[in-house]
This record gives C-alpha cells, structure tokens and sequence, in this order.
C-alpha cells in the first residue's frame, strides 16, 4: 500500500505533462485562453459525472470554509493558461523544469511560514543549497 499513492503521484504527473501538450496544440488553434475554458469546460463535465456518481462528499459545505481556500480553482485556471502559452515556446520538459522549480520554491515559502495553514517547517542551509542547486539546473537544462 505504500507504493500505491507515490505511483499514483507518477500517473499524475504524466498526466500532467501529456495534458500540457495537448492543451499548447489545442491553443495554437483556438487561443490560448479559448483553450483553457475549453480544457476546464471539459474538466469541469467530467468532475459533475465523477460526482454525480461517486461523490460522498458535501458540496454545500464549500460555503462554510474560509473564502481563500476558494482560490485554488482560480491559481489553475492561471497555471493552466500559463502553460498553454509557455509549452509551444519552450518545450514540454522545459516548462515543467521551470515549473517544479516555481513548486518547490513556493512550497518552501510555505512550509517557512507555516501559511495556510500548514505546519512550519524552517528553511535550514540544506534546502537553500538545494534550492539554489535547483536553479542550476533549470540553468542548465535550458542552456543550449
């Protein structure tokens, strides 16, 4: 059971990285922001039947949380738009170099702070060494 949710994490991220392509593709054709509706549109379909038909949860309780965690709709339709318009550019892999370098910074930020509630958990000389490293790479991955 403890390979299950890191394998699922490694389809996510297929997944993520196909649909990346497909939506550039898409965007060259329709318009970048016409392509994120038309990828959330369809997303959002698929999530009403996966709901419909499965869903345990309370949809109404959404009224109840705190109104920022709300956000995360909003931070994807952002990713999503930023990743049509940057995948024809640069390439697939290296929009995701830039983006897990953007993930693994903004998460330290977090884990610092503690914000949103999360625990905090101090950025020490090893994570900076390693974020800077990180740059690095990205440098270097892009290089030509």
């Amino acid at each position: 059971m403890k390979i299950l949710f890191p394998l699922l994490a490694i389809i996510g991220g297929i997944a993520v990285a196909a649909q990346s392509q497909i939506n550039g593709g898409l965007g060259k054709k329709t318009g970048i922001l016409e392509s994120s509706f038309i990828s959330f549109g369809i997303g959002t379909l698929a999530l009403f039947f996966a709901v419909l038909f499965f869903g345990k949860g309370n949809l109404l309780a959404a009224t109840a949380v705190p109104k920022w965690q709300l956000l995360g709709g909003l931070l994807g339709a952002l990713y999503l738009t930023i990743s049509i318009l940057v995948v024809p550019k640069i390439g697939v892999a290296s929009t995701f170099a830039a983006v897990i370098a953007g993930q693994i910074v903004m998460g330290a930020i977090i884990d610092q702070f503690g914000l949103f509630g999360g625990m905090r958990m101090p950025i020490d000389a090893k994570k900076a060494v390693a974020i800077f490293l990180l740059f690095v790479s990205l440098y270097l991955f892009n290089h030509k």
